[in-house]
């Protein structure tokens, strides 16, 4: 298999809500895609319909060139993590993984294994999931995803629950699975937590793709504009860029410059004015993220209900 995903055109209505809108990208093997959107942008939806959950209502997603109901022993080509609370509660972690294994015709060493990766104990694994946090949940829920070994990962939310210890072990699990060629697709609604690991980022809002690629590219390609600013000399370095003829406005202990940072160091350096802060206004990917999916935010709630 050709293992990468391709989502072309890919629609789903319910009713006359439109979940998912004519949504097209692809996630490459050796690479981690964060899908971030607020929470109903329809991030849960496409996946969905990924892992053969639910049906297209136009356009289709292929993993490795093939519709997911077409791949034959799908487990061993694409682990999927959709939603970790959704487990059996009755079974233990253990009885979990042994029923997947032996549909996928596995030996049952792969669920020592497993446990060991995910860093469940013995005695964890024998208790039943009912009992387990929501973290422990997700730990599971990533073993039962890579028992099979497949090429490709497709996780809604796997940091939920997960203490920050447990994310960066998460991050780490997946940056390793990715050098060593997997396909990694996972979403979040937390934008600090993809922002440290993808290697490529989709952004969601009301079910459209708003901006899509590499942090670097997003950046580059949304300047939110202006520059702030701090010196030993506020006043100075204040009454500096008016005269060179850049508009300069108060903004915290520090000034906002409608210029760039290089322009703003420049003027500086002219006047020989001490700098203590000089960075792109904006916040960067935070506010970028903010500024494009604004009036996706749910303050209200959809005639669906108010989920994907």
């Amino acid at each position: 298999m050709g293992d990468m995903i391709r989502v072309s055109s890919l629609t789903k209505t319910y009713g006359d809500f439109t979940a998912v809108d004519d949504v097209s990208f692809s996630c490459k093997p050796g690479r981690i895609t964060g899908f971030l959107g607020p929470n109903g942008a329809g991030k849960t939806t496409t996946m969905r319909v990924m892992a053969g959950l639910t049906p297209a209502t136009a356009g289709e997603v292929t993993i490795g060139g093939h519709l997911y109901r077409d791949i034959p022993n799908p487990g061993r080509h694409v682990g999927v993590l959709l939603d970790a609370s959704a487990q059996h509660v009755g079974r233990t972690g253990r009885e979990v993984l042994v029923l997947s294994a032996r549909l996928m015709g596995l030996p049952l060493s792969r669920v020592d294994e497993m446990l060991e990766l995910v860093s469940l104990s013995q005695p964890e694994s024998k208790r039943r999931v009912r009992n387990y946090s929501l973290g422990m949940r997700q730990r599971l829920g990533l073993a039962n995803a890579l028992l099979g070994d497949p090429s490709v990962l497709i996780l809604d939310e796997p940091a939920n629950g997960l203490d920050p210890a447990g994310i960066r072990w998460m991050r780490g699990l997946l940056k390793d699975y990715a050098d060593r060629g997997g396909t990694v697709l996972l979403s979040s609604h937390l934008l600090n937590e993809v922002e440290l690991i993808a290697d490529e980022m989709i952004l969601i809002g009301r079910g459209k793709i708003v901006a899509s690629g590499t942090k670097q590219e997003l950046l580059d390609g949304h300047t939110t504009g202006g520059t702030h600013v701090m010196g030993t000399d506020n006043v100075s370095l204040s009454a500096a860029l008016t005269a060179a003829g850049h508009a300069v406005s108060p903004a915290g202990g520090g000034l906002r410059v409608e210029a760039t940072p290089l322009q703003v160091g420049q003027v500086a350096a002219d006047k020989q004015l001490v700098l203590t802060d000089l960075r792109p206004a904006g916040g960067g990917l935070e506010t970028l993220f903010l500024a494009l999916t604004a009036d996706t935010q749910r303050d209200t709630i959809t005639s669906e209900g108010g989920t994907t």
